[in-house]
């Protein structure tokens, strides 16, 4: 499901034709440039690699100024790869803009989203936590993790404090409202993970091709 690589710019809200408010995330979408193909005769699984935001020849690794100058259109900041059942339909050096998508297309999200440090368990993970009242001396804990004898260990995957948000993210089923290739600009409905100016993935909506939610 081959897409495009952008940067999230923040929300806004645009109207309807019937004046309805929709909120929109604003993504930044400069041309994605194919960097490589990978095939199964090569890499063992088919794939198309990436690469987006202009960079300073300074600024990349040597390893990579020999990989970026195979497709010989400069340099770039981000590099991903999109997994995709053939890659004949591309070639390296291709360029892919906004008008990849269309209005009214269904996308997948993917983006990094906000780090919020160390949290405890009512914060990270919803609990309700104690009686607010005098004496109770249990407000804000996490409460029993288990038994003491056994199994004398706490179990894995338990829900308990520790590091919240900074982790990959996807938004399913996301509508196209509008798309302007002039300026680089898909207008998506809906909020998308990540802060302002981080990196995202725009795939096509891997249900509705399936079928799933039609």
């Amino acid at each position: 499901m081959i897409g495009l690589i952008g940067i999230k710019l923040g929300m806004t809200q645009i109207f309807s034709e019937g004046g309805v408010t929709i909120p929109v995330t604003a993504i930044e979408v400069e041309p994605s440039v194919v960097i490589q193909k990978k095939t199964k005769e090569s890499d063992g699984y088919d794939a198309v690699q990436m690469g987006y935001g202009r960079a300073k020849q300074k600024h990349v690794t040597k390893p990579l100024q020999g990989h970026f100058k195979k497709a010989d259109k400069g340099f770039f900041r981000l590099l991903r790869e999109f997994r995709t059942d053939t890659t004949t339909d591309y070639e390296v050096g291709q360029e892919l803009t906004a008008d990849f998508f269309a209005t009214g297309d269904y996308v997948d999200v993917v983006g990094t989203s906000k780090g919020k440090g160390f949290a405890g368990v009512i914060k990270r993970h919803g609990f309700s936590g104690g009686r607010a009242t005098h004496g109770s001396m249990f407000h804000r804990a996490p409460g029993s993790i288990g038994a003491s004898a056994y199994p004398s260990r706490v179990f894995k995957g338990r829900k308990l404090p520790g590091h919240m948000g900074n982790v990959r993210k996807t938004v399913q089923n996301l509508i196209v409202c509008s798309v302007r290739p002039d300026k680089n600009l898909i207008l998506v409905k809906g909020a998308i993970p990540g802060t302002r100016n981080s990196f995202v993935l725009i795939k096509r909506s891997i249900k509705m091709e399936s079928g799933v939610n039609k």
